[in-house]
């Protein structure tokens, strides 16, 4: 038995720390929660803490933190984007769970890798928006940067059969979201209901939306090249809809690995809570028989334009990912919204790209830079997308 892990959970009322306050539950005598940061969903939150007894925990807003404090005075309560740092760099904290949507999650995660503390993270924008500079933050401090979504955790398994000069290329899967097989005419008329409803995942709205028009496989193309050090050329997307094979390794020799398990977020956050380690687990089996068919199939870049565009944005380098990740992210608010129709997203994005005059990134500060140009930009933007208010219907908040 190794030592127990001590975890700071960024993102704990989400998707991501649901399965991993459960992975933490299951084995009390390997994991334990230090530290964890939400939003502002207090009604889940309060009884994680409740659950979890994490000696600091973050929120999103001063007020939101008066009550935490009054609730658990002996918790350290921080808040904003200070209060997420403290959590993700607390002494105690051995591993750092990164399951925060969005940009949001960069900044503490860049602080926790410059103090050399392993990475876990489900958050692909981080990487999407300074890859370059987390990753050298990371090699120079020695901190082990660790993939949790599932492709890339596929991938992460897939590659340690072989060496890095023996591999020809990385192959995602993607199950294609709910409209794989909608006429494409009729796309002009898809509704927020539509968007949201997922074949195969239960997910947040933001990353269920990035899966509806697969800018989540765009945006997992970038991150898989600063992961694993591999250029764009040599990253292939495949549309998979049983969504059972995460992800897959093409070597040299032609042999093609691949990774396969259940739908569940928990196999790949235990995975990399416990590496190099593998270890008995309660999860379900997967049963290929039952399975019977898997299928595969060429991703459609007219269906899906948001994969071309995010793979021109990292051929493009320097601050073009930032861009494109900060325009989609107002653009899916909007849509969630109810403020432009769900073809305006991708639109808007590619429009926020044509616009701008892409510069070096060597710096976090200069991503964000990128990053806060691209939200004023696509907000400009949004008016001339949008929709009548009768002819869509905003998420409730």
């Amino acid at each position: 038995m190794t030592a127990k892990k001590r975890i700071a959970l960024l993102g704990a009322t989400g998707s991501i720390g649901d399965s991993a306050l459960s992975v933490v539950a299951h084995f009390p005598e390997r994991f334990e929660i230090v530290t964890m940061s939400a939003g502002s969903n207090l009604e889940k939150f309060l009884p994680a803490i409740a659950a979890a007894k994490p000696k600091v925990v973050s929120v999103k807003t001063k007020e939101d933190a008066a009550r935490v404090r009054q609730e658990f005075p002996g918790v350290a309560v921080g808040f904003g984007e200070q209060g997420l740092v403290d959590v993700a760099t607390h002494p105690d904290a051995d591993v750092v769970l990164g399951g925060i949507v969005g940009s949001a999650g960069l900044v503490p995660a860049y602080e926790a890798v410059k103090l050399g503390k392993t990475l876990a993270l489900a958050n692909k924008e981080t990487l999407v928006v300074a890859g370059e500079p987390l990753m050298r933050a990371a090699r120079a401090a020695g901190a082990a940067v660790l993939p949790v979504d599932s492709e890339h955790c596929a991938l992460h398994q897939a590659l340690r059969a072989g060496a890095a000069s023996e591999v020809r290329r990385l192959v995602l899967t993607a199950s294609g979201g709910p409209f794989r097989t909608r006429p494409f005419e009729t796309f002009s008329a898809i509704t927020i209901e539509d968007a949201l409803r997922h074949p195969t995942w239960k997910m947040g709205p933001k990353i269920t939306i990035d899966s509806a028009t697969m800018m989540n496989k765009g945006l997992e193309v970038i991150e898989a090249r600063w992961l694993f050090d591999v250029e764009v050329e040599r990253i292939g997307v495949v549309i998979h809809p049983q969504s059972i094979v995460h992800s897959m390794v093409e070597y040299v020799d032609g042999s093609v690995l691949a990774q396969m398990s259940p739908n569940d977020m928990r196999f790949p956050i235990l995975y990399a809570l416990c590496y190099p380690e593998r270890i008995e687990t309660p999860l379900p089996r997967l049963d290929l028989a039952a399975l019977g068919t898997l299928t595969f199939e060429a991703l459609d870049e007219a269906r899906y334009p948001a994969v071309p565009l995010a793979c021109a944005a990292l051929k493009t380098g320097g601050s073009a990912p930032a861009v494109l990740n900060a325009a989609n992210e107002v653009a899916v608010e909007a849509f969630l919204k109810g403020r432009i129709p769900y073809l305006g997203i991708v639109e808007t994005v590619a429009r926020v790209l044509a616009r701008h005059k892409v510069l070096p990134i060597s710096s976090v500060a200069a991503a964000l830079e990128a990053d806060a140009w691209a939200r004023r930009e696509a907000e400009t933007l949004l008016p001339a997308l949008e929709r009548p208010a009768a002819t869509n219907r905003a998420v409730p908040a």
